[in-house]
């Protein structure tokens, strides 16, 4: 259930600006794939309006996950619109992270990562959970 609400925000973001770019779509559909849906149920979430729903009890890794894949998704297209951003702080927000958490996933996410940089990151991001 946590990856169809994490898919169903990553599409909400990536319609902001209107235009869903194929680094976009293949961003989605990965994620979607690797967490067992089929390519033809991402397609049709882009089909859709999704409410901003953040699944309540979820893990601090799997909060961190959802972040991680929206800020990833943003800046994919190497260009950042205000609205973007806007989207991305509200649902850090909603997961329970503090204003400041954005700032730092902005600095340091880019769209290529090692796994020992994406660990280093999510030591950091979980000192920003409000607790």
């Amino acid at each position: 259930m946590s990856a169809l609400s994490q898919l169903k925000l990553l599409v909400n973001l990536a319609m902001i600006d209107d235009e869903v770019t194929d680094k976009e779509k293949k961003y989605i559909t990965n994620i979607g794939l690797a967490n067992g849906l089929t390519e033809q149920d991402v397609v049709y979430l882009f089909n859709q309006n999704h409410e901003v729903i953040v699944p309540q009890g979820i893990s601090d890794d799997r909060k961190f996950d959802y972040l991680f894949s929206l800020v990833q998704l943003m800046k994919i297209d190497e260009r950042l619109y205000k609205e973007e951003i806007k989207y991305c702080s509200h649902v850090a927000a909603k997961l329970g992270y503090k204003q400041e958490v954005m700032f730092e996933l902005m600095l340091k996410v880019s769209t290529t990562m090692k796994k020992a940089e994406i660990e280093s990151l999510r030591k950091l991001v979980s000192s920003l959970l409000i607790k």
